[in-house]
């Protein structure tokens, strides 16, 4: 969570070190994605007087037990329900008496309940309360997203800070699994001070979260940058497996248990290395990260049982960031070269990316910004396809008009996609005229 106020605030620029390395090559992929009947974009939020900073960071789920339902969240405290399958919405603002201080999540499980995982603010205060961050809050909605009760938490450690969580289900007994970085001190600049990855799950509906418990092997720094362990996104496999992926120190790890969160494994496994890290920078974006995404197919499908990482990074220059996937089929001991899933030429910006398996058909969807089209700072935004186990992906346009970023307006730190039987809905955030929006694209692939 980046330290923002109600003013846009510049930013320093990070600097970039230019990474000479030949780039893996991709299997060749089709050129482009036939866009079903029906294909729009709806627009979910915008800035509002109640909403000062702008919703960014946006997250979107499906309910697999009835797609006609669509839940989504933004920063600060928005969230929105949609019972047509995402054409029309509506928004309320998100309280608890842990806070709401963004980084939103939503996940939903094969019940049909949503989940709203967030950052906490007890005092409501934000960076003037020694509290903030104190936590990880975990809201439930029974009833489509329209209402979230008031929360459970896991990871409450204080003084230490929690930040930077993810959440997934298990379609078999309804575990949740929470991971996230957890800091000795946010941005502290003292080498005693550290960060590493928490691992929380509940087994009641998210009515009560086990104790944390720390799963990475190696540490990193609390400024918030490559050298932080950050970025942990679990998946369940389709045995109870779990897994993790984070990134830290130009590589993407990855952990696993498989006797349900007791044990991980001693030595974490690089799955790629990740030139340039994590922090990337990116014209016209205030911070941008390519922290990696995991999911794993639970589907019934010829890959059933495959993990794929989805990140971004600058292996060939900070003029040319690119997305890629790496797959695994053996439960993660060993990985395949990284793919390049924009299949455009060389040379453009792809960033913010995020991967979604459809669990009905196995299909692979990423969306992500790209500008391919532009000598400019111009963005579009794109989906990505893959119906053969990732080894190639089909590229489609999906923002109807580009935008324009701008710097000194946070933009947040991701966008976010799911998919139940071809029924995909991406997010993300666009900025016309210094105001903040997010909007989702109508695909359903039938």
């Amino acid at each position: 969570m980046s330290k923002i106020t109600t003013s846009t605030i510049p930013v320093l620029l990070f600097s970039v070190l230019f990474f000479s390395s030949a780039c893996v090559s991709p299997k060749k992929a089709a050129t482009s994605l036939q866009l079903p009947p029906g294909f729009k974009n709806v627009l979910i939020g915008e800035t509002t007087d109640e909403n000062p900073y702008g919703p960014c960071e946006p997250t979107i789920c499906v309910n697999p037990k009835d797609p006609r339902q669509v839940a989504a969240g933004a920063i600060m405290h928005s969230y929105y329900w949609s019972a047509d399958g995402g054409h029309t919405w509506e928004n309320k603002k998100l309280t608890s008496s842990s806070g709401v201080f963004g980084d939103p999540v939503i996940i939903a499980d094969w019940l049909g309940n949503f989940y709203y995982a967030h950052l906490s603010d007890p005092e409501g205060r934000a960076w003037g309360s020694e509290k903030l961050l104190d936590r990880i809050v975990i809201q439930k909605s029974s009833d489509g997203g329209k209402t979230y009760d008031d929360g459970s938490w896991c990871g409450l450690q204080h003084p230490k800070d929690q930040d930077k969580h993810w959440l997934c289900a298990d379609p078999r007994t309804g575990h949740l699994l929470c991971t996230w970085t957890e800091f000795d001190k946010y941005d502290s600049k003292m080498p005693e001070d550290r960060s590493r990855i928490l691992f929380s799950q509940s087994a009641d509906g998210g009515k009560t979260w086990s104790e944390a418990l720390k799963i990475n092997q190696f540490e990193g720094d609390c400024l918030d940058d490559d050298n932080t362990t950050e970025g942990a996104v679990p998946a369940f496999g389709p045995n109870g497996e779990i897994y993790v992926t984070w990134a830290w120190e130009d590589k993407i790890w990855f952990d696993r248990s498989t006797d349900g969160g007791k044990t991980w494994l001693e030595k974490d496994i690089t799955v790629a290395k990740q030139p340039c890290g994590w922090s990337l920078n990116i014209p016209g974006i205030q911070r941008c990260n390519g922290m990696p995404v995991l999911v794993c197919d639970l589907s019934n499908g010829p890959h059933r049982g495959t993990l794929y990482v989805n990140w971004a990074d600058q292996r060939k220059g900070a003029q040319d960031t690119d997305i890629w996937v790496a797959k695994s089929t053996d439960g993660g001991n060993t990985w395949s070269k990284p793919i390049r899933v924009n299949n455009d030429r060389p040379g453009k910006q792809q960033f913010f990316t995020w991967m979604a398996v459809d669990q009905v058909t196995g299909y692979l969807y990423a969306v992500f910004y790209d500008r391919r089209a532009y000598d400019d700072n111009r963005t579009d935004v794109y989906l990505a396809v893959s119906r053969d186990g990732g080894q190639s992906f089909a590229n489609q346009k999906i923002s109807e008009s580009p935008f324009v970023p701008n710097s000194l307006v946070f933009f947040g730190d991701y966008n976010h996609i799911s998919a139940h039987d071809g029924v995909v809905r991406p997010i993300w955030t666009r900025l016309e005229k210094n105001a903040l929006s997010v909007w989702t694209a109508i695909l359903d692939f039938k």
